[in-house]
């Protein structure tokens, strides 16, 4: 009995480290030179990377924080070869280690206790559990996203789905862990999302474009060009502003024709 808490605390434990893992805070002081928390909305997941240093970022920072979730999860199958613990204690089990990878995600111990909303680690950690779910919530994630271009409201609908495709599913509906769980997160994820809901209200929520550039084109001016998502890097508005001068006229161009 004693070894099986130990080896479940463990498990745990390594749930949260997994969390912990700062994908976003590595890759962009890594390989941009910034810390992606003092940019953008400040958070160190997917949508701010993707927001502010653009896909090519944002794509192995949603495949290594859904990755961290669904390890964490998966390695706590291995407690199913215990005798003293059941299918219900199994599920039991990997419910801890979800709250655990997320808990990590959001408050990481190897970046500072500064992380971002554990949506793609949430992700990869109910996919652990019953892909099928996971699958579904992705699927009103993408339409919802597709359709009104907020990245927010997609994970807040989709997490509301969440229960509701619980309550549906014949495998998952008779463990009633799992049900509450499903409510706890979507409760979870409109808290978590408290200021992006205020500023949909106020109609200042960015909005991501993932198929197309966006574009600001002024009447009688040419075209700005898509918006830099690495605008806010160090060194970028220099760069820009050395550059305009070239865009003037030259006036020296008059004097040598008089002298010819």
């Amino acid at each position: 009995m004693i070894l099986t808490i130990y080896t479940a605390t463990t498990m745990i434990i390594i749930a949260y480290l997994l969390g912990s893992i700062p994908s976003a805070v590595w890759i962009g002081k890594k390989y941009y030179g910034i810390d992606i928390r003092e940019y953008g909305s400040k958070n160190a997941g997917t949508t701010n990377m993707l927001r502010v240093l653009g896909k090519r970022a944002a794509a192995p920072v949603f495949a290594l924080d859904f990755l961290k979730g669904f390890v964490a999860v998966t390695i706590v199958e291995l407690m199913q070869y215990d005798d003293l613990i059941g299918a219900n204690d199994l599920i039991n089990l990997k419910i801890g280690a979800v709250f655990a990878a997320v808990l990590g995600h959001i408050f990481p111990i190897f970046a500072g206790f500064r992380g971002g909303k554990g949506v793609a680690t949430l992700v990869g950690a109910v996919t652990g559990i019953y892909p099928p779910v996971a699958l579904l919530c992705f699927g009103v994630w993408l339409v919802v996203l597709m359709i009104f271009h907020y990245v927010s409201l997609a994970s807040m609908v989709a997490g509301c789905c969440f229960p509701i495709f619980t309550l549906i599913s014949p495998k998952v509906n008779g463990s009633t862990s799992f049900v509450v769980f499903s409510f706890v997160i979507a409760i979870l994820l409109i808290y978590t999302h408290r200021k992006n809901i205020e500023r949909l209200k106020a109609g200042t929520e960015s909005k991501i474009y993932i198929w197309k550039p966006r574009r600001i084109k002024v009447d009688g001016a040419a075209p700005s060009g898509p918006q830099s998502p690495v605008s806010h890097t160090p060194g970028k508005a220099a760069a820009n502003e050395t550059a305009a001068p070239a865009s003037e006229p030259n006036r020296e161009k008059p004097q040598q024709a008089q002298k010819n």
